[in-house]
């Protein structure tokens, strides 16, 4: 049986985090203080001095670039800009646009070669230009080079509304983990930048996860893949049901009963002190430049103890749609 006290008490502990960044989520999307408001500000302003985000850009070399591979897994300009914005970094910071460039010079002059059409349908890791634009987006760093990546993301979309990178000529439906993110960008591209086709392409989207309830085949009801079912944080370019729901109250479609299957799912994993825990990682922190490697620690995996990044962002979901947080 769940706690009452250890619930009623989790926001106020979360309040009390170390982190600012899990105190800028608790403000922003449980409490729904202003964005823009002094102390929002403030608050945002001691994320970027952080030690966290810190160790996130020690790497820098002296023109502000990350000397790897701007995709190296999770290290590279790419991870680090698309972790800074769903952290909470403050917009603006022209710091950070030698990695916007980075990732564009990647993105136009060298990865682009690599896309094929076949079928009819464009075989592309959408999801890449997505995290590009939600991070140019959120972080103010936004230019003519993000709208091309949002025009690209429109003309690759599969006719059943998502993307897929799958090269077999008989792959004709999409890929949550190829889709949910362009979804994510092109919702908040909608919203920043009053665009009916960005918000036409995301309703689109939308449609491949909520046809299966955010994680079961639409033929017979059955979990796609256990993976789903756990939670996670970050996920980087993979797919649970947490970031599932969490893009689903971003881009406005929480409310919609498809989402209650994975809702009912997700509060069915509370702990009794009412946070949630990281059930599996994605990450190892180590100091090797090697693949997966991560340059701080998301709060480590335990199925009984409460990770406050994966807390933060249940919270914010249960809230959206609506259920109690407490």
């Amino acid at each position: 049986m769940k706690s009452a006290k250890g619930r009623s008490g989790i926001v106020s502990n979360l309040l009390k985090s170390s982190e600012p960044c899990i105190r800028f989520k608790v403000r922003a999307n449980l409490l729904g203080e202003e964005p823009d408001s002094p102390a929002i500000r403030r608050l945002r302003n001691q994320i970027r001095t952080s030690n966290r985000v810190r160790s996130l850009l020690r790497e820098r070399d002296a023109e502000g670039r990350i000397p790897y591979h701007p995709y190296a897994k999770w290290y590279g300009a790419h991870w680090v800009l698309a972790t800074l914005a769903d952290i909470g970094y403050p917009s603006g910071d022209e710091k950070l646009v030698p990695l916007r460039e980075r990732v564009h010079d990647w993105l136009f002059y060298f990865h682009e070669e690599r896309a094929s059409t076949i079928m009819g349908r464009v075989r592309r890791h959408a999801s890449q230009q997505g995290n590009a634009i939600f991070a140019m987006l959120t972080l103010g760093l936004a230019d003519e080079g993000t709208e091309e990546l949002v025009a690209r993301l429109q003309r690759w979309q599969w006719p059943d509304g998502g993307w897929n990178c799958d090269r077999n000529p008989t792959a004709d439906t999409s890929s949550f983990m190829e889709s949910l993110i362009p979804l994510r960008a092109l919702a908040l591209h909608a919203r920043l930048k009053s665009d009916p086709a960005s918000g036409q392409a995301a309703k689109r989207a939308a449609e491949v996860f909520l046809n299966r309830r955010l994680y079961r085949r639409q033929a017979d009801g059955r979990i796609i893949h256990e993976g789903f079912t756990r939670l996670h944080y970050p996920c980087y370019w993979h797919y649970d049901i947490l970031f599932g729901l969490k893009v689903m109250a971003e881009a406005g479609f929480i409310h919609d009963p498809r989402c209650r299957d994975a809702l009912d799912l997700l509060e069915s994993k509370r702990l009794p002190d009412g946070g949630f825990p990281a059930e599996e990682s994605f990450y190892r922190v180590r100091a090797e430049p090697k693949t997966g490697r991560e340059l701080v620690d998301w709060g480590g995996v335990s199925k009984t103890r409460m990770n406050e990044f994966v807390t933060a962002d249940a919270l914010g979901v249960l809230r959206a749609a609506g259920r109690p947080v407490s």
